[in-house]
């Protein structure tokens, strides 16, 4: 079964599902990685309404399109960090609540929860229509952020001593710990986008988010290439390191070092887009992530998933962007070689 292009909803919450969805099929995608914001997936109305899950799965199934997992970003970023008014605006409003910072923590970690439970709900339901659609082996993944409670302290100065690092390590355990049991109970599996401002964000902090879990068989990462590469980092051997941890894949591209040399990695405090930048998000295709590279990788993970394009290209409009990446991502993947080339050249096999 060829592996499903996908499209993430989540930079296109503007546009309501019944809109959305007959437009994603229209791009040629397979199906949809939904947001858990705006209206694409309302995690308390999937547990609250009986009918909520039902009237998703008939609104996917009326548009021929797949959904392979739910992306709880935002509130995921809440869970670590240290809270500001930045947070308001990109969460639910039970969630931020009185806003007292350790208060919306907990609340983001028990909306995380929450999630799992819903998507736990969601996939049983459309089991049967995704029976003939599923790749590998069709576990339930929430996708999502962490936060970090040290994110800040990213450059060593003041002085930053090991044991500074660690105690954020810990601070992500004690907090992502009893979710990751509680995906467990519910057999969903969680998904960091490894990503500045997140506890990992290459393969060294990656490393270290597992062992801080002690290994929890319920973490591993939802893959994206693009916030590896503009850092050095890389992003194939992130896949061939942690191949099977790996339950998501975003085909997200960037390009680096096209700017004017007066903005560097960290950003200069510009926006996406700014002639300036030393790096920015590209359509895919076009910009410096060697895709040809991230496919045989995953090949070789054994990674049958879906590839999920998170559209995102500041100068580009996002309906030709999002068509001509799922058309690139499409021709650019292969399904694995199921025998050796050369097995013919046995004479017991001719």
């Amino acid at each position: 079964m060829p592996r499903p292009v996908t499209l993430f909803t989540g930079q296109w919450a503007d546009l309501p599902a019944a809109e959305l969805f007959p437009k994603v099929k229209a791009m040629g995608f397979d199906g949809v990685e939904l947001a858990c914001w705006g209206d694409h997936f309302d995690v308390q109305a999937a547990l609250s309404d009986s009918d909520y899950i039902p009237r998703l799965w008939e609104l996917l199934e009326k548009n021929d399109l797949g959904c392979y997992a739910i992306s709880a970003h935002l509130v995921g970023q809440a869970i670590c960090d240290p809270i500001d008014v930045r947070h308001e605006s990109i969460l639910p409003g039970h969630v931020w609540g009185d806003g007292d910072p350790e208060s919306v923590r907990q609340r983001a970690a028990r909306e995380m929860i929450d999630a799992g439970k819903a998507c736990r709900k969601f996939v049983d339901a459309g089991k049967d229509y995704m029976a003939g659609r599923t790749p590998g082996s069709g576990k339930a993944v929430v996708n999502g952020f962490t936060g970090s409670s040290i994110w800040h302290a990213l450059y060593a100065f003041p002085p930053t001593s090991q044991a500074y690092v660690q105690a954020g390590f810990d601070d992500f355990a004690e907090r992502f710990g009893p979710i990751m049991d509680a995906f467990e109970k519910e057999d969903v599996h969680f998904a960091l986008e490894v990503h500045p401002t997140e506890i990992a964000f290459d393969i060294a902090s990656a490393q270290r988010a597992i062992d801080a879990l002690g290994g929890h068989p319920r973490f591993g990462f939802n893959y994206d290439p693009s916030h590896l590469g503009y850092q050095g980092v890389d992003y194939v051997q992130f896949i061939r390191r942690f191949a099977e941890r790996i339950h998501h894949a975003h085909m997200k591209d960037v390009w680096w070092g096209h700017g004017s040399g007066e903005v560097g990695v960290f950003g200069g405090h510009t926006d996406f887009g700014d002639p300036r930048r030393y790096w920015d998000f590209r359509s895919v295709g076009r910009g410096d992530i060697h895709f040809e590279e991230v496919i045989v990788a995953l090949n070789d993970a054994g990674y049958a998933g879906p590839l999920s394009i998170e559209w995102e290209d500041g100068r580009m409009d996002r309906f030709h962007g999002a068509t001509e990446s799922c058309a690139y991502v499409k021709d650019l993947d292969f399904p694995v070689n199921q025998a050796a080339f050369d097995a013919a050249f046995d004479r017991k096999n001719q």
